[in-house]
């Protein structure tokens, strides 16, 4: 979608929406296209879940941090644990460490969908990998409440992927030892000097993201930069 019709879009979204809880997201709108990075309201988002597939698994956990180029709001950070419309795998276990006995008296995300809907509301929201949180909580509204989710947001990952268009090395490349170059959240931290933090959690995941966007902004002088350029 392009830039110009994502305030249209989430117009028209917020009155065809039944759950009001989703309507007030809406009407909250995003913010402009010529808006500079540097003065847009920006909410970091991670979540954790049993898979990769959003269709078929579930979200166990969200983090949010609230940010923007100058600092970031760690007060006003929040955390859910909540508790999976699919069974917990022992893979997915290993990677996030939140447990059967974890989620077993978690509330159900339907429970903290308006608190959530009400901190992303109005952001320009900010993650690592979009597919993943605007993927799965699109399938997640939809199985819940028969309606999905949409809306605008940064992918420091597809930003990082600009920087590094040829990131896989030719033959020639591979012949002399080059490697690939990683946009994974860790390594794209590293080649800022960003310290590592524990993976796999969805509130240090979204710190680390939030910090990740600061360091490739200032690094590529992004501050002025229309947010309708950036986003996704």
């Amino acid at each position: 979608m392009s830039a110009a019709n994502w305030s249209e879009r989430l117009r028209q979204l917020g009155e065809a929406a039944r759950d009001p809880r989703l309507a007030a997201f809406y009407r909250a709108g995003c913010p402009a296209a010529e808006t500079p990075l540097g003065e847009a309201p920006l909410l970091a988002l991670d979540v954790e879940t049993t898979g990769l597939e959003p269709g078929r698994d579930a979200i166990v956990s969200l983090g949010l941090v609230p940010f923007d180029l100058r600092r970031i709001r760690c007060q006003e950070a929040r955390y859910w644990v909540v508790r999976p419309s699919s069974e917990l795998h022992g893979d997915s276990v290993t990677f996030h460490h939140i447990t059967h006995s974890d989620v077993r008296h978690a509330p159900p995300l339907d429970a903290v969908l308006g608190e959530v809907l009400d901190a992303l509301a109005g952001k320009l929201v900010v993650v690592h990998y979009h597919r993943i949180e605007r993927g799965f909580l699109d399938q997640a509204l939809r199985r819940q409440l028969g309606e999905g989710l949409l809306f605008p947001l940064l992918d420091t990952m597809a930003l990082e992927a600009r920087l590094h268009p040829r990131r896989r090395p030719g033959l020639l490349g591979r012949l002399r030892g080059q490697r690939p170059i990683s946009i994974r959240l860790a390594d794209s931290r590293q080649r800022y000097g960003l310290p590592a933090y524990r993976a796999h959690h969805a509130l240090s995941d979204a710190l680390a993201t939030a910090e990740l966007l600061q360091a490739q902004a200032a690094t590529h002088h992004w501050t002025h930069t229309p947010v309708g350029e950036l986003w996704h």
